[in-house]
């Protein structure tokens, strides 16, 4: 440990002592889904949301229905925040389509998304219906890949 090191280390014990250290939290972009019609809707929603502590910018797209707000901030204190102001606001539920597996089932596509977007479904299997194959085992018993598979001879 250098001399830089030391002190350092020193000046954290001083500074600390009986404290208990607070996580630091990450500089993140929290992206929202809030229904606004007019410039008056879009100015409350972004006055509101820079009141927060930690927010650095706020951009509104009011053709998408679309709120990114950059800062140190936790996605549920955004969103609750967002809907204090009245609006209907939801974390921001849509993905590029070209990153869904199947963007045209029933879970994903939504006629509200933007151009371009889907919902962002999970690819968890048991939320959507699965075909279980069947097989016969009479049919396994003569198989004309493997000629030596006949079980009955």
């Amino acid at each position: 440990m250098g001399v830089g090191g030391t002190l350092e280390y020193l000046s954290d014990l001083v500074n600390n002592s009986g404290h208990k250290h607070k996580k630091k939290k990450q500089l993140q972009t929290v992206e929202l889904k809030i229904r606004m019609d007019c410039d008056g809707c879009e100015l409350k929603v972004k006055n509101a949301l820079s009141s927060l502590t930690g927010v650095k910018s706020v951009e509104i797209n009011r053709k998408q229905q679309k709120v990114s707000v950059t800062g140190y901030v936790e996605p549920n204190k955004v969103l609750k925040k967002a809907k204090s102001t009245g609006k209907r606001a939801e974390i921001w539920p849509y993905v590029p389509y070209n990153l869904v597996a199947q963007p045209y089932i029933a879970q994903a596509y939504d006629k509200k998304a933007p151009p371009g977007y889907v919902r962002n479904v999970d690819n968890n299997p048991s939320s959507t219906g699965t075909a279980t194959k069947y097989e016969d085992p009479y049919t396994t018993m003569f198989s004309d890949d493997n000629p030596n598979a006949c079980s009955i001879m």
